[in-house]
């Protein structure tokens, strides 16, 4: 049985336990129509149906998903397969995430924008007037609830459960169906079950904490600041301790998992419950606890730090600088606390406050972590003996073109990754840039060490290209 397998059946059984579990619970709150919480029990029972229905959908999706695999396992439709896999979960990814920040960002600028001096009535906390696309727009927020709940209300939730779950297996198929390959750090010795166990132990276990955290006096904006210093400081250990184990850039992505997984749980069962709570108080007459509320705008304003260091992660994996580093731990710190910072400035600002110190500090972290990743100057790195083409050519055919070729021959990737191939002398000289950065300051090329590239071999790389490239 093989890994992929082993990923698949856990998954199918989960989602086919949660969707046994959901109908079972759809079923218990349907009966309790009749009691005083009957519009709550209402919409936890269509609530659990959704979410049956999702479960089962995936499960079956799945399931026909590994037949049509073991029909193409072997054949040149299998790579190409999964490089589809990736380019749709990647882009749907996108485009909820988009959505999903967008909004974050949005009611957040609300929330600070908002003219809380004169409200028209006395039940609003505040209003606000903007213009946008050609029409003018008035908005108002209330102190709790109207007096009347409207009819048709729009929820903003599904964006953030979406782009949890479309990362979850884009991380899957990723780093976990080609675990050999993508998850683990080349000179580990555990196997790739037992990575995919930290990976995933990793992720729920920061969540535990995280959420053991917000149920205590931290979560308080006076003690704010002590919150953040005990999760910036968890975090940065545990991206250390992930470098230990995983390929640097599975270990970066693994941690925008965390965060993105802290984000959407706050959405799912702290957000939108105490949203539920405000509105069928509302309806059925009902005092509301405003701390529920707090609270979970509380938990809102930590999604909203959150956004910019996941959105870094997310596009890191281009840009070797970063996790290829030796300290790319100290370098994913720097670059979050730098986009945490300018996401303060701009919340601030919002305000109507202005605060000169905070964007220039980001600034300045921000140069440092440049100055920090430049690669050291090697200036007897072409002083040797000449180093012939045909050493170079050598080295590329044996170690980079199963990757980067008009006919690739690697097991995963069928087509030239990133465009850039090494069929010919004159590709090999077109690229010597990324060769050097890649394969010789980095070393994040070939991906994992897959083929198996010395550090001798990368030696003479670097000479050749320091001599000049030349095809003699």
């Amino acid at each position: 049985m093989s890994l992929a397998e082993i990923v698949i059946g856990i998954i199918v059984c989960i989602c086919l336990f949660g969707a046994w579990m959901s109908s079972k619970m759809k079923k218990i709150y349907s009966l309790q129509g009749n009691n005083e919480n009957s519009e709550w029990d209402k919409d936890h029972a269509i609530s659990f149906g959704i979410t049956s229905k999702w479960l089962l959908f995936i499960a079956i999706t799945l399931l026909g998903g590994y037949i049509v695999y073991q029909k193409i396992a072997g054949t040149p439709l299998e790579g190409h397969t999964l490089e589809w896999m990736d380019l749709i979960l990647r882009w749907l990814h996108i485009i909820f995430g988009i959505s999903w920040i967008g909004a974050s960002f949005y009611f957040v600028f609300l929330e600070n924008s908002l003219d809380r001096n004169n409200p028209p009535r006395n039940e609003l906390a505040g209003n606000l007037w903007a213009v946008h696309g050609g029409g003018f727009y008035y908005l108002e927020k209330y102190k709790v609830a109207p007096q009347k709940i409207p009819a048709h209300l729009h929820w903003f939730k599904y964006e953030a459960y979406f782009t949890w779950v479309t990362g979850t297996c884009l991380l899957a198929v990723v780093y976990y169906f080609n675990a050999e390959s993508f998850l683990l750090s080349s000179d580990t010795e555990i196997s790739a079950l037992a990575g995919i166990g930290i990976g995933v132990g990793a992720i729920f276990f920061s969540l535990m904490v995280y959420t053991a955290l917000s149920k205590t006096a931290l979560l308080e904006p006076k003690n704010r600041p002590y919150f953040f210093i005990i999760m910036f400081v968890y975090l940065v250990g545990v991206a250390y301790l992930l470098m230990q184990v995983f390929a640097p850039r599975a270990a970066y992505i693994h941690m925008g998992a965390i965060m993105g997984t802290m984000m959407a749980a706050n959405v799912f069962f702290v957000i939108i419950p105490a949203q539920k709570a405000m509105v069928f108080a509302a309806k059925e007459g009902k005092t509301y606890d405003t701390e529920i509320g707090k609270r979970a705008g509380w938990r809102s304003y930590h999604n909203n730090y959150f956004t910019l260091p996941v959105l870094f992660i997310m596009i890191s994996n281009h840009f070797p600088t970063t996790f290829g580093h030796e300290y790319n731990w100290v370098v994913l710190a720097i670059i979050s606390l730098a986009g945490a910072g300018i996401k303060h400035f701009h919340n601030v600002w919002e305000r109507g406050e202005i605060n000169k110190w905070i964007v220039p500090i980001s600034i300045l972290m921000l140069l440092f972590a440049f100055w920090f990743t430049a690669p050291e100057s090697n200036n007897d790195a072409g002083s040797g003996d000449a180093v012939p083409f045909a050493k170079v050519k050598a080295i590329m055919n044996q170690r980079c073109t199963p990757c980067h070729s008009e006919y690739n021959s690697d097991d995963v990737f069928i087509t030239a990754q990133g465009g850039v191939k090494f069929d010919t002398p004159e590709e090999i000289v077109k690229f010597k840039d990324r060769i050097l950065n890649r394969a010789v300051i980095t070393k994040s090329m070939p991906q994992g060490n897959k083929t198996e590239m010395t550090d001798e071999e990368r030696s003479l790389l670097e000479a050749w290209i320091a001599q000049g490239a030349q095809l003699k």
